[in-house]
């Protein structure tokens, strides 16, 4: 795929693969100076590619803070979501994240085992029922993201077609930024609406057990926050793994087949290399030098941002001279595409099982499952969009 060279090259792709800009880039300058806008952070100055300058800046909360710059820390504070764990710094994120890690532990996650099961088997019924051919992504992927990031929040179902309306005109890059900002107030005041709600009547979804847990050690913006990041994130990464996943198995049919023959040996192991492979989120939040910092024979000066590259970190190797290809019996598999650090992704857990059950689920149904389209008629989000993902994929089984 072609990109006009205002996007940046950690942002570009050939279909999967990095640019050969950014394997170059992350071999010989894995810190570089660039001058990059990063939605409601600014100007970024450093984009770090390399695997050890990744991790430097990631790992090292006391020196790089995870909140947008100002000059003060209140006014950094302002300019961020309450309760958005990817944005805050400790103590509030220590305190945060201790709330809602019990909800996302291996132990917890498999008791939700029946009621995933239960949403794939729907919207697989959906599929069907639809017809030959059928978009993956409207009929499978994005509403089996949506009810089970529901579900988990506690979202009475009376609600759930207008928080779908939310989430489709907030990351559908056409829309203009009126149509965004407006839907982005109206999500928010139904986030706080259904946290007070949650707080006089606990349900038992996540919202629910923060608050019989923590009750008066959390706020309802607080809460609000980590309900609209979580169903956000939960929706947006998981529908589009489940897509792009999918489209990397029918573009790899001898590891189709291998996943076929050996499912409940290689699946644990093909869900962690798709998650490395296709890598969702280009880049983290970026982070703000608190200051002077040497890494990679760079200095970063204080109040410098930096942009860490997750899909330089995945698809280039530390050494070698090509991109990791995709291979299901990848073992050990050290991938970030949660992140790394304190802000390692805390539903990691249940992002892992979402795709067991559901890549599982696929190859038993639809034995069959193909491309309704020629391969170069897919159409992915634009390349400037905030993560990487499809507009369509139609299939046929």
């Amino acid at each position: 795929m072609a990109h006009p060279p205002e996007i940046p090259v950690h942002h570009r792709r050939n279909r999967f693969d990095p640019v050969p800009e950014l394997v170059r880039m992350t071999k010989e300058e894995p810190l570089v100076e660039a001058d990059i806008t990063v939605g409601p952070f600014g100007r970024v100055k450093w984009l770090a590619t390399g695997h050890a300058e990744v991790r430097a800046v990631l790992g090292d909360p006391k020196r790089f803070s995870s909140r947008p710059p100002a000059d003060s820390e209140e006014e950094s504070k302002g300019l961020i979501l309450p309760g958005n764990l990817l944005q805050c710094d400790p103590p509030d994120h220590t305190r945060l994240r201790r709330m809602v890690t019990p909800e996302f532990t291996l132990r917890r996650t498999r008791r939700l085992v029946p009621l995933i099961e239960e949403v794939v088997a729907d919207c697989m019924d959906t599929m069907e029922s639809v017809g030959q051919p059928a978009d993956f992504m409207r009929h499978f992927a994005w509403p089996m993201a949506g009810q089970i990031s529901c579900d988990l929040l506690g979202t009475p179902r009376d609600d759930r077609a207008e928080l779908a309306r939310y989430l489709d005109i907030a990351q559908n890059e056409s829309r203009t930024t009126e149509q965004q900002v407006a839907v982005g107030k109206a999500y928010w005041a139904y986030m706080v609406q259904l946290a007070r709600r949650q707080r006089r009547d606990p349900g038992e979804g996540l919202f629910g057990s923060v608050v019989r847990e923590h009750g008066d050690d959390i706020s309802d913006e607080e809460l609000a926050g980590i309900g609209a990041t979580f169903v956000a994130d939960g929706f947006s990464q998981v529908s589009s793994m489940m897509g792009l996943g999918t489209l990397v198995l029918l573009d790899h049919p001898d590891q189709l087949a291998l996943l076929r023959e050996r499912p409940e040996e290689l699946i644990d192991r093909a869900v962690d290399e798709l998650l490395r492979y296709v890598t969702v989120i280009h880049t983290v939040s970026p982070r703000t030098a608190l200051e002077d910092v040497e890494i990679g024979g760079q200095v970063i000066k204080a109040g410098d941002m930096v942009a860490c590259s997750l899909l330089a970190f995945n698809r280039v190797p530390a050494s070698g001279d090509d991109p990791y290809g995709f291979d299901i019996t990848r073992d050990p598999n050290p991938h970030m595409a949660f992140g790394h650090g304190m802000h390692h992704c805390v539903g990691a857990p249940l992002v892992k099982m979402e795709m067991r059950i559901a890549y599982l689920a696929l190859l038993d149904r639809f034995p069959g499952l193909r491309l309704a389209v020629p391969p170069d008629e897919i159409r992915f989000r634009p390349a400037q969009s905030r993560q990487f993902g499809l507009e369509s994929l139609p299939v046929e089984w």
